[in-house]
């Protein structure tokens, strides 16, 4: 193992810093150590803005009341967006997902951001995403389709197999995502033609005809 992983930092600063940056995902500590001295060559005035703007993300940036992605206002861009489809309404497990099926431009409707998928291994339940708020946006009947764009892995399919169960006494459309998708992969880093395509071959799920 280098040195410098192990070494005491001669500043406290640093160490705190180091610290913080190497709890990011995938950044271990030898990371954290470069990129917390890249911000002290690049001078004080870089560092304050970036302090500035982690500072903003934590006040201004929310959960949207109604599908739970990230806005800055109490209701996001898209669900504000008059033009946008309120009868179908797209399930995803991540805001990065909707991020990503933005960018294709190949859906106008809705989101509802899950936060999660169900995992036993990670204790991870039903009662531990957003599923009730859901099944209560569902209730007033607005909805027509729901388009379940959980990712294509064990976990992704068992939270879209509950799902469609859930839903299957609404008598709603009920599509998953499929072509264009490998088993395992994640929708971030699926390009927009995969996303377009899987859009466009979704098939109904939940036993319909």
């Amino acid at each position: 193992m280098p040195y410098f992983w192990t070494m005491e930092l001669p500043s406290a600063a640093l160490e705190r810093a180091v610290s913080e940056l190497a709890r990011l995902p995938g950044i271990g500590r030898r990371s954290a150590l470069r990129l917390a001295l890249h911000l002290i060559q690049q001078g004080d005035d870089r560092m304050l803005q970036l302090a500035d703007a982690i500072h903003n993300l934590a006040e201004q940036t929310t959960l949207c009341s109604q599908c739970h992605s990230l806005s800055d206002t109490p209701i996001c861009s898209i669900c504000a967006d008059g033009r946008r489809d309120a009868l179908t309404l797209c399930v995803v497990e991540d805001v990065r997902d909707v991020l990503a099926l933005e960018n294709t431009q190949a859906f106008r409707g809705r989101y509802h951001v899950l936060g999660g998928a169900i995992s036993p291994m990670e204790g991870i339940g039903p009662d531990d995403l957003r599923i009730r708020e859901l099944m209560a946006r569902l209730a007033d009947g607005t909805v027509v389709e729901v388009i379940i764009a959980t990712d294509p892995n064990l976990e992704g399919e068992a939270t879209a197999t509950y799902l469609s169960r859930m839903m299957g006494p609404l008598g709603l459309t009920v599509s998953r995502l499929a072509s264009g998708l490998p088993v395992g992969g994640d929708l971030e880093f699926a390009d927009e033609v995969t996303l377009g395509r899987a859009f466009e071959g979704r098939r109904r799920v939940g036993g319909q005809g």
